[in-house]
């Protein structure tokens, strides 16, 4: 499984989008996301409970992470997420056609969400923070 995520990464690591929902692909694009980011920086990675989230273990092995899941049906347990999920959806409604999105709009509204204030992050916006902990400023 390790081997066969590390192959699908290789291939698929600069798009955007994911070709699909199943999970050799969500894991090869989480590890190709992540994998970017310092490792000190990559600690635990909270899933909901999908079927596409089946290759935690590869991922772990990969980005030196623990897995954590949500109980099913507490959106709760991951606020942030919700909230930012919120935030995509004023630009991406329910049911949006991804295939007629273009990497340029996700990377917009990517941008546009990095650089808000949260109130988690002490009001600094998560590039902000980012640049706090790592003192790489993101362009």
């Amino acid at each position: 499984t390790h081997k066969r995520v590390k192959q699908q990464w290789a291939a698929t690591h600069n798009r955007k989008k994911l070709v699909n929902k199943k999970a050799l692909e969500t894991s090869t694009k989480i590890i190709s996301i992540l994998k970017k980011y310092p490792e000190n920086l990559r600690k635990t990675i909270t899933y909901d409970n999908g079927i596409e989230f089946c290759y935690h273990e590869a991922i772990n092995k990969e980005l030196k992470t623990e897995s954590y899941f949500c109980t099913p049906y507490s959106a709760w347990q991951k606020g942030t997420v919700e909230n930012i999920n919120g935030l995509i959806r004023r630009f991406f409604p329910k049911k949006t056609d991804f295939d007629l999105i273009s990497d340029a709009e996700l990377q917009y509204v990517e941008d546009w969400i990095n650089n808000r204030p949260m109130k988690v992050l002490n009001f600094k916006t998560p590039n902000e923070k980012y640049q706090e902990l790592t003192g790489v400023a993101i362009a």
